[in-house]
């Protein structure tokens, strides 16, 4: 008798073992899911900078020209909610502040350099 009790128990503890086994995968799967949608929850679009002129200009767009040894240019959109620090227009030295949303690099913000004046203090 002790030894059917023995058989049983062994029986029953491999049964929930090989339960458990099935099981471990899918409780993985799920995890993984939920850790990952956790951090992408988290995670903060990421702001850029870029400098240069202003080559074009519109009410949708942006484009700006740097140049240097690897000249660029970047077109970035803009929006109503684009906070604009100085008076923006053509030919005008500009950082733009901007995210990438999609396919799109929205302008956030527009901060536009002085102009050197080459008559002052003469």
């Amino acid at each position: 008798m002790r030894q059917s009790r023995k058989v049983l128990t062994l029986c029953a503890a491999l049964a929930l073992v090989a339960v458990t086994a099935a099981a471990l995968p899918a409780l993985a799967a799920r995890k993984s899911e939920a850790s990952a949608t956790s951090t992408s929850a988290k995670a903060k679009p990421t702001t850029r900078q870029f400098t240069g002129v202003v080559t074009a200009l519109d009410k949708t767009n942006l484009t700006v020209e740097k140049g240097g040894k690897k000249p660029s240019t970047m077109v970035f959109t803009r929006h109503a909610e684009m906070r604009t620090v100085g008076d923006l227009e053509k030919d005008a030295r500009v950082t733009v502040y901007y995210r990438a949303e999609g396919r799109e690099t929205v302008a956030l913000r527009v901060v536009v350099k002085p102009a050197k004046d080459s008559t002052s203090e003469r």
